[in-house]
């Protein structure tokens, strides 16, 4: 039942923020990373991403110039989640496993979009536990709001008692460069396997 809201919610997304629709054929511009995209979005790449203010595991604040300091793979979700982010999470850990092996260096990165419950300690644990390289982020509802807005993801907190609900929220993983900013998302129906390849595309593409 999760699954199936976490997947209707990231419908919601694409039908609310109406910007992203899928494309058999990569666009014909001067694009350096065209012959790599299978996803159109409206406006344009530059409409996804952009600057945010968070915190990190030790309690100090960053922004995007601290964490993306090289090839990124990011995810929005929460801690508590019981099914859908521990999968898509160990998913991208292990698409950066299967980088690595190619020899490209990518960051895994968590975003908590839950920071009541998510504390730099708590995002802190979950990212370790994950990988070794994840970074996990958090911080006050007005910067988790922001940084969810810049990417154009979706949550919503459900009805429940202060400690235990759920949280509604979009799925997509979110490769972003240092010196390009956003550039692809990814599906949580891709498998490490396709993530890789999809993403290795526009890291050979940006050498």
């Amino acid at each position: 039942m999760v699954r199936l809201a976490a997947i209707l919610a990231g419908l919601a997304v694409i039908v609310l923020l109406g910007g992203v629709w899928y494309a058999s054929q990569p666009n014909e511009s001067d694009d350096k990373y065209a012959s790599c995209r299978n996803t159109k979005i409206a406006g344009g790449a530059d409409t996804i991403g952009g600057p945010f203010t968070l915190v990190n595991s030790a309690g100090d604040t960053v922004t995007d110039k601290d964490v993306i300091t090289k090839p990124s793979l990011i995810y929005f979700g929460y801690t508590f989640c019981p099914d859908v982010c521990p999968l898509d999470t160990v998913r991208n850990a292990e698409a950066i496993d299967l980088l690595k092996e190619q020899g490209h260096d990518v960051t895994p990165v968590f975003i908590s979009i839950d920071p009541k419950r998510d504390t730099p300690e708590v995002v802190g644990d979950f990212a370790a536990n994950l990988h070794e390289d994840m970074i996990g982020l958090t911080g006050s509802e007005e910067q988790v709001k922001a940084a969810s807005q810049a990417y154009r993801t979706y949550f919503k907190k459900q009805p429940g008692d202060d400690d235990y609900y759920l949280v509604d929220h979009s799925t997509f993983s979110y490769l972003v460069l240092p010196e390009d900013g956003f550039v692809e998302f990814f599906r949580r129906e891709l498998s490490p396997a396709d993530i890789a390849e999809r993403a290795s595309c526009f890291l050979d593409a940006a050498n």
